[in-house]
């Protein structure tokens, strides 16, 4: 899973990304610092892999990861080649997902592009960038579909049809994740590109002041209510803190958390709400070799989910021996959660469940 996290020029995305992945990405009080995509690999936190390691007593123990990538601040005009243009609208396209980071706090120390803190003006101005690079590129296919549609042939035509419709709902500026799609059309737009077709979450950049109380802070409030429309998931944080947070130890992270009055941290609030918003799951393998999870879309299919392991185990798929990661743990060990029998053998059409702890059998 590869997420981007997008904003305006300081706004604090550097400094989320320094946090998130301890990678020391240059932040500085000035537009375009970082002029090249900064890219980190972060394991996903996964204490069921922790109790696991504690009854196998693996070799390795391996966590699921997502990459983050650091996309330099987005500025009116980026679709004209303004700032750094094109070059970041491109990174944009090759993301599974947006994080789009939106500030949320004052300081006078801290410039802000367009002289004041404003989050929908700040939304729309990158929104509008995004629809307009998607403009373009539908114009171009629109061109080339009403040559093809001269032809009389039924679905060219009909083509040609839903490629306007899609340019009229972006000229109302509004971008292509927020239009209804009959299901008939739902593949062919996966092959259109579009960078407002990407998941989005947006995430509101606080202050520590205003940690204990984020709903009382204004911009927050106007954030969810614009978020809202589009049936948008707003995270708070601060990115700040998430920065202090990620040096420190685990025991000394949980303290500094409960002083907070925070329940978890930032990083693990955003892996869970992006995972929301892929709708991705994951399923645990575990032994004395390895204990690991790997990261499947829900709806997965047991072939396919093997597949993930090797393609071997999908081609030559025979069952998958399943327990639930709580029945496991419940049980105490594998072999007496199999006495229960709580081990489910399934087979080709049985759809993986979140914390399936599974053993494939698989001949070729």
């Amino acid at each position: 899973m590869k997420l981007g996290i997008v904003g305006l020029p300081n706004v604090g995305k550097s400094t989320l990304f320094n946090a998130i992945t301890k990678a020391g990405a240059e932040s500085a009080n000035y537009p375009f610092c970082t002029i090249d995509p900064n890219v980190g690999i972060v394991s996903v936190p996964d204490e069921r892999l922790d109790r696991l390691a504690e009854m196998y007593k693996p070799k390795k123990v391996t966590p699921t990861a997502i990459e983050f990538v650091d996309i330099a601040g987005l500025v009116k005009g980026a679709s004209k080649g303004e700032g750094l243009g094109n070059k970041f609208l491109s990174h944009i396209r090759e993301v599974d997902a947006i994080v789009h980071v939106v500030r949320c706090f004052e300081d006078p120390n801290i410039v802000h592009v367009d002289g004041s803190v404003g989050p929908v003006r700040d939304i729309e101005t990158i929104n509008l960038e995004l629809i307009f690079s998607d403009l373009e590129l539908l114009e171009k296919r629109i061109e080339k579909v009403k040559k093809q549609a001269k032809s009389g042939e039924k679905k060219h035509q009909e083509e040609l049809k839903f490629l306007e419709s899609i340019h009229k709902h972006l000229e109302s500026n509004q971008p292509f994740r927020t239009m209804e799609i009959d299901s008939e059309w739902e593949k062919y737009t996966e092959q259109l590109f579009l960078l407002t077709s990407k998941p989005l979450l947006y995430c509101a950049n606080i202050s520590e002041e205003d940690l204990k109380n984020p709903d009382d802070n204004p911009f927050v409030k106007e954030l969810k209510s614009y978020a809202e429309k589009e049936n948008a998931e707003v995270l708070v944080i601060c990115a700040r803190i998430e920065e202090e947070i990620a040096h420190l130890e685990e025991d000394e992270k949980r303290m500094f958390l409960s002083e907070l009055g925070i329940g978890e941290s930032g990083l693990d609030r955003l892996i869970k709400a992006s995972y929301k918003l892929l709708g991705l799951i994951s399923f645990l393998t575990a032994g004395e070799s390895e204990v690991r999870a790997w990261t499947i879309k829900k709806g997965t299919k047991a072939p396919q989910a093997a597949g993930k392991i090797h393609s071997d185990f999908e081609r030559g798929f025979i069952r998958a021996e399943v327990v639930a990661y709580e029945d496991l743990i419940n049980a105490g060990s594998y072999n007496a959660a199999k006495e229960r029998g709580i081990v489910r053998s399934e087979g080709k059409d049985y759809v993986m469940q979140d914390g399936d702890v599974t053993l494939f059998r698989f001949n070729v």
